[in-house]
């Protein structure tokens, strides 16, 4: 039997339920985080979490027509990574509006399905728009390495959007690449993501 596992405030999703083994480990920032975002953490006997892809290695994938081809590129190169897909289409290049899309990719992270979402349409802005709607979501558009890494290490993103008719696979696998890989840095830009955060719920409650 291994040792327990540690649940830290970077494996808390933005809202809804983190499962765990019974046994794990939750530090207080974890569980001070959870309560902040009304996340609940919900321990089951590890047989019981082995038949699902753990959400941390899941990614919520999604494009319009725009992107469709660029998303396909993709898929396989996420399964070599050793990350489960949620394909949530399209399965054509037949038009379809882009807000659609970016929120089933949204709300799949939101809910704490996935850990990261990847959007592609024709040039990532609109999808990024969308999807940064969905309460608990930071969506950010990158175009190179530099924007990938900069995007995680100071803004926590996930989502990461894409323009598929602006980079070929290649740039678009090297973004992805980098993003996949970039920690959040925490520190001093923790406390800029609880102010992104503050702002939200004041403007979500002022909508009700």
């Amino acid at each position: 039997m291994g040792a327990p596992r540690v649940v830290t405030e970077r494996d808390v999703p933005p809202s809804g339920e983190l499962r765990v083994p019974v046994g794990t480990i939750v530090t207080p920032a974890a569980r001070d985080a959870a309560q902040s975002r009304g996340v609940q953490i919900v321990e089951a006997p590890e047989g019981e979490l082995a038949s699902a892809t753990p959400p941390e290695r899941t990614v919520a994938l999604g494009a319009d027509h725009g992107g469709y081809r660029l998303k396909e590129a993709l898929k396989p190169i996420l399964a070599e990574l050793g990350l489960e897909v949620r394909d949530v289409g399209v399965s054509e290049e037949t038009p379809v509006d882009y807000p659609d899309i970016a929120g089933q990719v949204a709300e799949l992270v939101a809910h704490g399905q996935a850990a990261r979402g990847i959007i592609i349409d024709g040039a990532g802005i609109g999808s990024a728009i969308a999807a940064n709607k969905v309460p608990g979501i930071r969506a950010a558009l990158c175009y190179d390495r530099a924007s990938a890494r900069n995007s995680r290490e100071h803004n926590d993103a996930n989502v990461l959007t894409l323009g598929g008719r602006l980079l070929t696979v290649s740039q678009a696998e090297e973004v992805v690449r980098t993003w996949l890989a970039t920690p959040f840095a925490g520190g001093r830009h923790l406390t800029r993501i609880r102010k992104i955060s503050a702002l939200e719920q004041r403007y979500s409650r002022s909508a009700r």
